[in-house]
């Protein structure tokens, strides 16, 4: 299997976190030889961003099975059932919200990526395929979220 990077996160944050990403703005750089397949995402309001979280860890023993952000009041879920950055591919994907697009560089908000992160795609968000119309989750999900944005 090969993956190619295509461009870095440039951003204001430097360390990982789990909350307020919906404020932070963040640059894409692609590289040069990427730049023309831009063309014509200015006309979305949203992409979808697909990175490698290069400071993330896995630990099979810690991570697998986990409370979501280790809090006490979460249940006990497997990795596949959560958000968590201790993934074992360290893949990350999210839907953000596009600033601008402007010579390589795409604006984004509130991509929870942090600075020097290598980006591996970027596609445009179409609702008919990212989004669940009548999807469901289960309770502690909107604990968890409460506050988040």
């Amino acid at each position: 299997m090969k993956i190619v990077e295509i461009g870095v996160v440039r951003s204001p944050v430097l360390e990982a976190r789990d909350y307020d990403w919906d404020s932070i703005v963040s640059e894409i750089h692609l590289k040069p030889e990427y730049v023309p397949g831009l063309q014509g995402i200015e006309q979305f309001s949203h992409v979808v961003i697909l990175y490698f979280m290069h400071q993330a860890s896995f630990d099979l023993a810690t991570d697998l099975v986990r409370r979501p952000r280790e809090r006490a009041d979460m249940p006990r879920v497997g990795i596949f059932a959560q958000r968590a950055r201790h993934r074992p591919t360290r893949i990350g994907i999210s839907t953000v919200e596009l600033i601008s697009v402007a010579s390589g560089v795409l604006e984004v908000r509130a991509l929870d990526a942090i600075d020097g992160t290598p980006v591996l795609d970027v596609k445009p968000y179409f609702p008919a395929f990212d989004r669940a119309e009548e999807a469901t989750v289960p309770d502690w999900v909107g604990a968890l979220m409460k506050n988040y944005f």
